[in-house]
């Protein structure tokens, strides 16, 4: 399991990363939420893989170990509805640059 998600990851990172580094500007927004992605498994990924693990309730805590840790979860929970913010920005800077300047390209410019 543990490899399985660790080359999920990777190929995110890198997938988000070729394509911020691309001209066009929707191609860094993809490029942008794939990372997110990747950071989102990351964290997730921090908090312990336990499956079929109870979550923390009642008072008496026998092992810390037995029990799904609630922060990872919540963290990326956060970062979830930020990253769909920033991408929903994104997107309207997107549309209103492709109006003012009539290309998608970052730098404004068609070039090569």
């Amino acid at each position: 399991m543990e490899i399985v998600l660790a080359l999920a990851i990777g190929v995110l990172t890198a997938s988000g990363v070729w394509l911020i580094l691309r001209p066009r500007t929707f191609q860094v927004i993809l490029g942008l939420s794939l990372l997110s992605y990747a950071v989102n498994l990351f964290i997730y990924a921090m908090g312990r893989l336990n499956v079929d693990a109870p979550p923390i309730v009642g008072t008496t805590i026998a092992s810390a170990t037995r029990f799904d840790d609630p922060l990872p979860q919540a963290l990326v929970l956060t970062a979830i509805v930020i990253s769909f913010a920033m991408t929903a920005l994104l997107l309207v800077v997107l549309l209103a640059s492709r109006g003012i300047t009539g290309t998608d390209h970052v730098d404004g410019d068609e070039g090569e």
